[in-house]
C-alpha cells in the first residue's frame, strides 16, 4: 500500500498554472499532452531525490547523501497518464520547471501497481542517480516522515525504472542495504593502467 506525502502548495498550484496555460501546453516536447482529450490533473505527488556520490556512495556513517532535486506530478487524463510535470526549487519559491513524457512515465506507472501490491505501507518517492542514468522508485518505510527530507534506510526498497543500467534488473524490488553496494561497485574509479597490484 503506497502513502504519498502532500508537495508543497506552491509547487502544485505552479503544475496547474501550466496545465492552464495554452501555450506551455503547446510548447511542451510532449505529443501525448498536446493531443490529449478531456480534463487533465495533477496526481501522485512525487519527491525527486538525488543520491550525491561526488564523494562515495555510502559514506562511512553507513547513510547515503541525498537531496531534493524537485517534485514530479503525473499528468492523467480520463484513462491515462499523458505526461509528467516537473517542478523546482527557485530562490523565489517552487516554480514549474516543465512537461516530458517517454520510457520513464510508462515504467513510473508500471512500478508503482507493482509497489502496490507489496506487503507493508510505503511512502513513495524517486531517487535519481544521475552518474548511471539510473531512475529508481524508491518506496520509504516512515510514511510519516516528510516526503521532501530524509536519506534512503538500509530496509527501504528501491525499483529500478526501466531502462535501466546494464546488469542492474528493472521493476525488481531491492533493499537499499543490498543494491547501494552495488552501485558502489558501479561508480568507484578504475584502477588506472599500470598501476602496480598491492604486494601480497
Amino acid at each position: 500500500m503506497l502513502q504519498p506525502s502532500p508537495a508543497p502548495a506552491p509547487a502544485l498550484r505552479s503544475v496547474l498554472a501550466a496545465l492552464g496555460s495554452p501555450t506551455a501546453v503547446r510548447e511542451a516536447r510532449t505529443p501525448s499532452l498536446r493531443s490529449a482529450q478531456g480534463p487533465l490533473s495533477p496526481e501522485l505527488p512525487l519527491p525527486v531525490h538525488v543520491l550525491d556520490v561526488r564523494d562515495q556512495v555510502a559514506p562511512p556513517t553507513g547513510t547515503p547523501r541525498t537531496r531534493l532535486a524537485g517534485w514530479r506530478f503525473l499528468i492523467r487524463g480520463p484513462e491515462r497518464a499523458v505526461a509528467a510535470g516537473d517542478t523546482l526549487l527557485t530562490p523565489d519559491g517552487w516554480a514549474f520547471s516543465h512537461f516530458f513524457e517517454g520510457p520513464y512515465l510508462a515504467a513510473t506507472e508500471r512500478a508503482l501497481l507493482q509497489a502496490d501490491s507489496l506487503p507493508g505501507t510505503y511512502q513513495p518517492r524517486l531517487l535519481s542517480v544521475p552518474e548511471l542514468y539510473m531512475l529508481t522508485l524508491w518506496l520509504h518505510g516512515d510514511t510519516e516522515a516528510d516526503g521532501a527530507d530524509g536519506a534512503p534506510d538500509p530496509a527501504d526498497l528501491l525499483i529500478p525504472l526501466a531502462p535501466a543500467p546494464p546488469g542492474i534488473a528493472a521493476h525488481r524490488p531491492h533493499r537499499v542495504a543490498d543494491l547501494l553496494p552495488v552501485l558502489t561497485l558501479r561508480l568507484a574509479p578504475a584502477p588506472l593502467f599500470g598501476t602496480p597490484a598491492p604486494a601480497a
